[in-house]
């Protein structure tokens, strides 16, 4: 059962590789999740078996910087559907007949009955201000619950995630998995300037679609607009030079993010896998209240990979920085997922 996270498309898009691997190892599959993580993976796999998982029911304030409290505000409903999840997975296990857990940050997607339990995470530091140390040391005890837990970056000093994904020492548990990512660098004529990717929890999602389409409603630059909806609502803007899309899946959005010239996203993690392994120049708005957001946006700025600015200060004119930035760069050091695989198939 590979289970993911309902927070934003990031969780439920990395796991993608992972199932096709899975399938073509002779495994079988399932999925399992809730809301937009869900669709999206049924839509990907529409043959294969899921599974609603609780909803976390995460609910992100207007105001970023109210994000931490409302979390912890939310911790004892974030607690009951941990504890509602761990007692599912438990029938499921039986159920399905299940030999193994893949569980990207679902934090009570786990068996002791079966001791197969894999955790996906690229945050072993929790990233929240000044409690940074408290909730990197709860997020910590959670991964240790779990026979292994598979980092998708690289151990060495040449990563993507920095202070994020590294601990020293380093647990012994952890397994570096390389870059993950669904999509191929294909050599292409460009056909858009800017491909823009909007993804992540409402209402930021909304509010930062409403700066974008205010700053580039006259635009004469040639645009693909990816809401990150997971619907099929008509939504046009009036511009015959940005072409709108609710969401692109697999084959599509490879395609579509080959074409671009420019990416302009939030700087979420997997997002961050995607460009890298497409080699492409971007620029980044964290999402309000995001720590991990907002770390990774700064680092990639400081290694003069791509530049970034605050959700309420982006405007048009802040695109031409990214010319100066090298852009993203692919590692070339891929998951051998033959060998991660063996832990399901040992006694």
């Amino acid at each position: 059962m590979v289970a993911a996270l309902n927070w934003g498309l990031g969780h439920a898009t990395r796991c993608i590789p992972i199932i096709r691997e899975l399938e073509k190892h002779n495994f079988e599959p399932i999925l399992a999740s809730d809301g937009q993580a869900l669709s999206l993976l049924e839509k990907e796999f529409p043959y294969l078996t899921s599974v609603l998982l609780p909803p976390y029911g995460i609910e992100y304030p207007k105001k970023g910087v109210n994000f931490k409290w409302k979390l912890m505000m939310e911790s004892p409903k974030i607690m009951r559907a941990i504890k509602a999840e761990k007692k599912m997975t438990k029938s499921l296990v039986n159920k399905y007949d299940l030999q193994g857990i893949i569980s990207d940050n679902r934090l009570g997607v786990r068996s002791k009955k079966l001791k197969k339990n894999v955790f996906i995470t690229n945050q072993l530091n929790v990233l929240s201000g000044n409690t940074s140390f408290l909730s990197s040391y709860i997020h910590q005890n959670y991964i240790r619950k779990f026979e292994e837990c598979w980092i998708p970056d690289l151990e060495t000093s040449k990563n993507l995630s920095g202070k994020l994904g590294h601990l020293n020492p380093k647990p012994g548990n952890i397994k570096y998995i390389g870059i993950l990512s669904r999509l191929e660098k294909k050599e292409v004529p460009n056909i858009y300037d800017y491909i823009i990717i909007l993804s992540g929890p409402e209402p930021q999602r909304s509010i930062l679609e409403s700066i974008l389409i205010k700053e580039l409603k006259d635009t004469s630059l040639k645009i693909l607009f990816i809401r990150g909806v997971i619907s099929e609502e008509s939504f046009t803007i009036n511009n015959p030079n940005i072409n709108v899309k609710n969401y692109l899946f697999g084959k599509a959005l490879e395609e579509a993010i080959n074409c671009s010239k420019y990416v302009v996203s939030r700087s979420g993690y997997t997002t961050l896998m995607d460009l890298a392994k497409l080699e492409k120049k971007a620029f980044f708005i964290p999402t309000p209240g995001q720590w991990e957001q907002q770390y990774l946006a700064e680092r990639m700025q400081e290694l003069e990979l791509a530049p970034y600015c605050q959700q309420e200060d982006f405007n048009i004119l802040k695109l031409e920085e990214i010319e100066k930035y090298g852009g993203l760069r692919d590692f070339g050091d891929y998951t051998l997922f033959g060998n991660l695989f063996a832990f399901f198939q040992s006694e």
